[in-house]
């Protein structure tokens, strides 16, 4: 909430000359807006200097180098000597608002909350929601041509370009560059964000639409328009509007091919040969831009169809500006902050880093002059003291009356109580800058809250004091204090913790009582555990006990309580075959079919005759001494 003033500030009635920006500011002590200068000066004075300054800019620029002049230039100059219409013939010009859709527009802030864009007596912002006129979904329903918004007759587009060139307008655009090739569009557009491109049914339109109703304000071009313009001033708008037209307004032109690399006046980047550019003649015929480039100085949006004014340096090493019609004249004189137009009057209202007509600067709800009055912003908008009082301050939790500005508003979740209204439930005494405490949304004094609601500390049984901070898990509570590890005592605070059996261990406790632990190491099992026999191992310390491999995800066999791999467990204990002498198991260590015969052991592979080779598994046999043989081979040899 700012709370401030304001004050008149009145122009010298003898006319002065002055630079376009004239000293101004303000100072802030305790929200108060004190104001420390002001604005004079004559407007045809501004103007003419504006217009000397530049015709000798201009006259020193014509001395260019022969590659940038020639045919073009000459034809150039003959058309901008062609006359411009006068004033008189501006004000008998059309309507250039009856082309604009704002009335019921949704509003591009609020949404769904405004119903549509209602205009507010003259002030140019929306009675329903109070934002801008020019913050809703605001579009020209008619010609988009700066030539039927702009009541004056400016150069000809054309002007520039042999008349021998392809003169190709794409339906494609809202606007183009005339006269250029399909291709050259194309690189023109390149250059300007996506988002500003006037392309049909694209966002550039929107973007197309807002700046044609922004850049070319109707009041400043016909006097029709102009609703707050005195009789005594309605000369030096026309003295305005004439040497505007006649000094300043102008149309820019593209150039299809730029004939040798030269300087972006606006951005000082580099424009390379062959490229496309953009070109202000009252900046003087090397005057070059990127088409990106060519903006307001002041907005710095693209200028529409490259239509602007230009302005004076502002210093001697910097070339002329370019702007838009509107901040163009705001260079010039003042504008209202309420109504958009020029304020031609020697008074006026200096607020809110904005200038008002004196009788303009207005509560936004109630319409009545903020002048010389303490106001509050709220979202951006000055309400008058009673309009702040009476809808928007805040209700008092204790006395449901409205919490007025000169009053200390104290808050406390959503809810306010006047300053003498926030006390105790109980004992009525005042909490102000006192810890207290809360229930059912009444608020009470430490010493109540303890004795009607304290609950107690798990740890240590005392009362919760009325502030103190407090732990909870599970349905059990404690003080920061007492929050302790039941071993070690430790303070937990935040920290992390383990519950077990309604008791609280810190970590390294907890594992040192109940961690499982290595039964070959005794270490504290964190992670990659075994378990074999209900016996707990690190992944790690499980090993055979010959070999020491890791057993883990391996088969094994225990020996008298002992693991062996199945390698060792063979090579040490397996039973080994009469034949081969090789250790009798199956594949992969494990179990298979084997004949035994008086301690001697054969694969079943190897149990064959000695003679004949034949199998013997199953059948009968003869031994002979270490050898056995089948029964033919038995009757053969004996």
């Amino acid at each position: 909430m700012v709370l401030t003033s304001i004050f008149f500030l009145f122009a010298s009635p003898v006319p002065v000359h002055c630079n376009l920006a004239a000293v101004c500011g303000w100072v802030v002590v305790r929200g108060i807006y004190c104001f420390s200068g002001t604005r004079y000066g004559a407007i045809t004075d501004d103007l003419l200097q504006i217009a000397d300054s530049l015709k000798r800019q201009r006259a020193a620029q014509r001395k260019v180098p022969p590659s940038c002049a020639g045919e073009r230039i000459q034809t150039h100059r003959v058309q901008q000597a062609k006359p411009r219409q006068s004033s008189d013939s501006m004000t008998e010009a059309s309507n250039m608002t009856a082309d604009v859709v704002d009335i019921g527009q949704s509003c591009l802030t609020c949404g769904d909350r405004c119903p549509g864009y209602a205009p507010q007596d003259w002030k140019k912002i929306c009675a329903n929601c109070k934002c801008p006129r020019m913050g809703h979904e605001v579009f020209i329903k008619g010609s988009l041509a700066v030539k039927d918004r702009v009541p004056v007759e400016l150069p000809d587009a054309m002007r520039m370009l042999d008349a021998a060139k392809s003169r190709y307008i794409p339906d494609k655009y809202l606007w183009a560059p005339v006269g250029f090739p399909r291709e050259k569009i194309e690189d023109y557009f390149k250059t300007i964000p996506e988002e500003k491109r006037p392309i049909k049914s694209g966002p550039g339109e929107v973007y197309w639409h807002q700046q044609l109703i922004q850049q070319f304000p109707p009041q400043d071009f016909q006097l029709s328009q102009c609703r707050f313009i005195d009789q005594e001033h309605i000369k030096t708008f026309e003295e305005f509007v004439a040497t505007r037209n006649d000094h300043c307004l102008d149309r820019g032109y593209v150039r299809d091919s730029l004939p040798d690399t030269s300087t972006c006046r606006q951005c000082k980047g580099v424009i390379y040969k062959g490229s496309v550019v953009a070109v202000a003649p009252k900046c003087g015929e090397t005057a070059y831009f990127h088409p990106g480039c060519f903006v307001c100085d002041t907005c710095k949006e693209l200028l529409c169809e490259l239509v602007y004014c230009i302005g004076p340096p502002t210093d001697e090493n910097s070339g002329s500006k370019l702007f838009c019609e509107r901040h163009f004249a705001e260079q010039v004189k003042p504008r209202c902050g309420a109504c958009d137009e020029m304020i031609f009057s020697g008074e006026y209202t200096r607020a809110m880093n904005r200038d008002w007509h004196a009788s303009h600067f207005c509560c936004t709800d109630c319409v009545q002059p903020l002048t010389g009055k303490r106001y509050v912003l709220r979202d951006k908008n000055p309400i008058c003291l009673k309009c702040y009082e009476g809808s928007y301050a805040n209700q008092c939790t204790g006395c449901q009356r409205p919490i007025g500005i000169e009053g200390r508003d104290l808050a406390y979740k959503d809810r306010h109580w006047h300053e003498a209204c926030f006390l105790c439930n109980l004992c009525k005494m005042s909490l102000v800058d006192k810890a207290f405490g809360t229930k059912e949304e009444k608020i009470y004094c430490g010493n109540c809250y303890d004795s009607s609601f304290g609950q107690k500390c798990d740890g240590c049984t005392e009362i919760f004091r009325a502030g103190t901070k407090k732990l909870e898990y599970k349905g059990r509570q404690w003080h920061e204090k007492c929050f302790v590890c039941v071993c070690c005592k430790h303070a937990i605070g935040t920290g992390s913790f383990v519950p077990k059996e309604n008791e609280i261990y810190c970590g390294k406790c907890y594992e040192e009582k109940f961690a499982l632990r290595c039964s070959k190491c005794a270490l504290i099992i964190t992670a990659n555990g075994i378990t074999y026999k209900n016996s707990p191992f690190h992944k790690e310390c499980f090993l055979c006990t010959n070999c020491n491999t890791q057993l883990a995800g391996q088969k094994f066999t225990v020996k008298d309580e002992r693991p062996f791999c199945a390698a060792c467990y063979a090579e040490l204990f397996a039973k080994r075959c009469s034949a081969c002498r090789l250790p009798i198991i199956g594949q992969s260590g494990g179990s298979t079919k084997f004949v035994s015969f008086e301690n001697r052991h054969w694969h079943n592979e190897c149990f064959e005759c000695s003679q004949c080779q034949q199998s013997l598994v199953g059948k009968g046999f003869i031994t002979d001494e270490d050898n056995i043989i089948c029964p033919d081979c038995a009757k053969t040899k004996f």
